[in-house]
């Protein structure tokens, strides 16, 4: 353990589930002077997170046994854990119980401030309406509810327990290599659902980098923050943008299905950034798809995915 006593005068960040947002994230704070340390369930990716300036650690958050090999001395823990197969009781493992066993095992120590990133996809509104934090939260789908659940779990901590959890509430990510849209436009697979009038609520990679950084440094024990960036847009009219930009016709409409089962994102609503904007002094590097998008697509011109 002498790498955890070598750092105990410098701020130590514990990042779990250090991949697609937690690796930027670490790197930065790595940058900033903090002793930052990644933990994931395997080795695999060990060296890319040490070129990193991280330094990784390897446990199984739904595993208490992984846990307690490790000293729980961290000023800030970040949880932006993911799980990957193994359907709705997987995930609920990884965000729930993994989230109980957490909170157990920093009690003895607790962090300063532990942000984790819940999601929009808590709210099941389909109307179109604005979205605040204060809005129920009534999802349609497995995912949906089991991240309320995991909400619960945190926020039953903070008001008994003064445990100093933040949530954030992200909407869908895209940044380098998961450009989901603008790949699926250039590879002629886009498809408008039913009307195209459904709004897409969404959120660069390096803005939601930025929101766990405003919600370490300033955010509330107990308090919920939407990340998101500043105009929802409905699907046909970011294709509508596509098209002019990339000078293509539109996709084809594909008729909605009735008898299908609730999608993770098949809800229709415009989520309101606001106080993460206003309380947490946050500014997106990318303010609407629009700037998101340009930065993806010249990315994919200079891979060679695109000519241009």
């Amino acid at each position: 353990m002498r790498g955890f006593e070598a750092s105990c005068f410098k701020m130590r960040v514990l990042i779990v589930g250090c991949g697609y947002v937690g690796l930027p994230l670490g790197a930065e704070l790595a940058r900033q002077g903090r002793e930052v340390f990644g933990l994931r369930r395997s080795r695999e990716a060990s060296p890319e997170l040490a070129a990193a300036g991280i330094r990784p650690l390897v446990a199984d958050i739904t595993e208490p046994a992984d846990l307690a090999k490790l000293p729980p001395q961290f000023d800030w823990v970040v949880n932006c854990v993911s799980a990957s197969g193994g359907g709705a009781e997987a995930f609920r493992r990884v965000h729930v119980q993994g989230t109980r066993n957490l909170v157990e095992w920093l009690a003895a120590a607790a962090p300063k401030k532990f942000v984790y990133t819940s999601s929009t996809g808590v709210y099941g509104q389909d109307d179109g309406s604005l979205v605040t934090e204060s809005a129920p939260t009534e999802p349609a789908t497995d995912t949906g509810r089991i991240l309320v659940e995991a909400e619960r779990v945190l926020l039953d901590a903070a008001q008994h327990r003064g445990f100093p959890a933040v949530m954030l509430r992200v909407a869908g990510i895209y940044g380098p290599g998961r450009g989901h849209y603008p790949k699926q436009f250039l590879q002629n697979e886009a498809r408008i659902e039913g009307d195209g009038e459904r709004f897409l609520n969404m959120i660069h990679r390096d803005d939601v980098v930025g929101a766990i950084l405003a919600a370490l440094a300033r955010g509330q024990p107990g308090a919920i923050y939407n990340a998101c960036d500043d105009e929802p847009v409905s699907q046909a009219d970011l294709f509508r943008w596509l098209a002019r930009e990339l000078a293509r016709p539109m996709p084809p409409s594909m008729a909605d299905d009735p008898d299908a089962p609730p999608r993770r994102g098949a809800t229709s609503k415009r989520v309101s950034n606001q106080r993460l904007r206003g309380a947490l002094v946050w500014q997106p590097r990318f303010p609407t798809f629009r700037d998101g998008f340009r930065a993806e697509l010249l990315r994919l011109r200079e891979e060679g995915q695109w000519a241009g």
